[in-house]
């Protein structure tokens, strides 16, 4: 019987990656859930989710073939080999041995089209684009509805840790700094992603056009988009050398951005969400 495991950031998603790995459909397989996903405070003691599919034995029946589908399957297949015989009369009536000649001919005219097709080659052309680069106009903030929030809400949580915030017309920057970053940063920025979607929320309240918010700590954001390019690369390159496609897994809008941007530099691969 096949099975799966699987983690996921919730019990759907896991089934839906244990349904691929095993290439089956969610109505021929069983769900049993391992662990509950939990998101904890702000992603702080956050938990995935566990998944065990298992594909449902399909029990074979033998049933008796009664005289009427005898009969019903012999005229079936008197009328398949109708249809051959009819389809069939232009190569009874060719020379004998020129399908043999056109068979050894198509043959080799495949091995020279594989033998002379181009090498595909890994290249990066042009300078990518930046998905994060702060504006020159940013004004810093001293006094800012999003910096009393976050100043509240990181002492709710017990941290130490500075805020300064920067902003324009259309944009805020908020850098978090402190021996508490890796808190509010979280598993792979998850709390920190959470941070910042708090902090958009208080910002746009109330606003007639949209605000954009990014809430940085210690250069995280940076840190993120370089390891985010150098693995777009490498399987980018993987890609080209083995000719099949690569799947990653579940990332935020804006770290799917960095993967789609950076490989725009990359003409023998393309991207999809």
């Amino acid at each position: 019987m096949k099975y799966s495991e699987k983690w996921g950031d919730s019990i759907e998603s896991a089934v839906e990656l244990a349904l691929q790995d095993l290439k089956l459909t969610r109505d021929k397989v069983t769900v049993t859930v391992l662990e509950e996903p939990s998101k904890g405070f702000f992603g702080i003691g956050s938990r995935l989710a566990k998944v065990r599919v298992e594909e449902i034995e399909v029990k074979k029946e033998v049933k008796e073939t009664k005289t009427e589908d005898n009969s019903l399957k012999n005229d079936v297949l008197k009328a398949l080999e109708k249809f051959e015989n009819e389809s069939s009369v232009e190569e009874k009536n060719e020379k004998p041995g020129n399908k043999e000649v056109a068979a050894k001919l198509n043959k080799n005219n495949r091995k020279n089209k594989k033998k002379n097709r181009p090498k595909k080659e890994f290249k990066i052309e042009g300078e990518k684009e930046q998905v994060s680069v702060k504006p020159d106009d940013l004004v810093v903030q001293e006094d800012h509805p999003v910096k009393d929030f976050l100043e509240k809400m990181i002492k709710e949580m017990g941290l130490e840790l500075n805020v300064s915030v920067s902003a324009n017309e259309t944009s805020v920057y908020v850098d978090i700094e402190g021996k508490d970053t890796g808190s509010i940063i979280g598993k792979r920025g998850q709390t920190l992603d959470a941070v910042q979607y708090l902090s958009s929320l208080v910002v746009n309240k109330g606003e007639d056009e949209y605000i954009r918010v990014i809430v940085d700590a210690e250069g995280y954001r940076a840190k993120r988009e370089d390891a985010l390019e150098k693995l777009a690369y490498r399987l980018a390159e993987k890609v080209v050398k083995t000719g099949k496609s690569v799947r990653l897994e579940a990332m935020n809008p804006y770290e799917r951005k960095i993967i789609h941007t950076t490989l725009q530099t990359v003409p023998a691969v393309r991207t999809k969400s």
